[in-house]
């Protein structure tokens, strides 16, 4: 099943708290369907000429192209991180109820 207009969308934060805080707006403000944390992620990444090694917590948002704009914005406003890591990929197959409750759920 061709899955027109779904996202993923994955951001790091620092805790669970803060990934579970975020997913509830978004989800409240209609921005995702659903929000999805996967604790125990290791970065390991540059910043300001420093290599940094941290645990992180995977927020994994599912969403639709019409709401992706207003997910996009959101997500630096309610982030603590400088420049956080926010990063939209289509989905291109998937179980076509699933895809059609995420559309719905996001459509406004």
């Amino acid at each position: 099943m061709n899955a027109p207009g779904v996202r993923v969308v994955l951001v790091t934060l620092p805790d669970a708290a803060s990934a579970g805080s975020m997913a509830r707006i978004l989800v409240e403000e209609g921005h995702a369907a659903c929000g999805s944390i996967v604790p125990g992620v290791s970065s390991i990444y540059r910043w300001e000429g420093k290599i940094h090694e941290d645990t992180e917590v995977l927020l994994v948002l599912k969403t639709s192209e019409p709401a992706l704009a207003g997910l996009l914005r959101r997500v630096p406003e309610l982030h603590s991180y400088d420049v956080p890591e926010v990063l939209a990929l289509p989905v291109t197959e998937g179980h076509p109820p699933y895809l059609d409750w995420v559309a719905d759920i996001t459509a406004g």
